[in-house]
């Protein structure tokens, strides 16, 4: 089991806006996973993975394709507050669910730097 984060790096945010960020798309995601799911991650150490995204397109599709499999996911736009404009996509929260699952969304994709 593991929770997959994807951030959207074409918005070069800055560490403080990132790490925001990738709480709401964690605990968001959390949230639509089912029971039994968020107890067996909560008991297996709570693993994540924050990967790289190119843009909003390329997650968007990522939340089609997760949502094609029954994956529990929750993309992030943000209110628009600080750095970025009201509704842009910065992460997308994926899992907790199988690593096999998850990686049939993400496996290509390579860690945050």
């Amino acid at each position: 089991m593991k929770q997959v984060i994807v951030v959207n790096e074409s918005l070069r945010l800055p560490r403080g806006k990132l790490a925001s960020q990738v709480a709401h798309a964690s605990l968001s995601a959390f949230l639509r996973a089912s029971l039994e799911a968020r107890e067996r991650w909560l008991s297996e150490g709570m693993r994540k993975i924050v990967l790289s995204g190119e843009s909003a397109a390329q997650i968007t599709a990522l939340l089609v394709r997760a949502t094609e499999l029954g994956l529990p996911s929750e993309l992030v736009c943000d209110a628009g507050r600080t750095v970025v404009e009201p509704g842009t996509a910065t992460c997308l929260g994926l899992g907790p669910a199988a690593d096999s699952d998850l990686d049939k969304v993400t496996g290509a994709l390579k860690l945050v730097d």
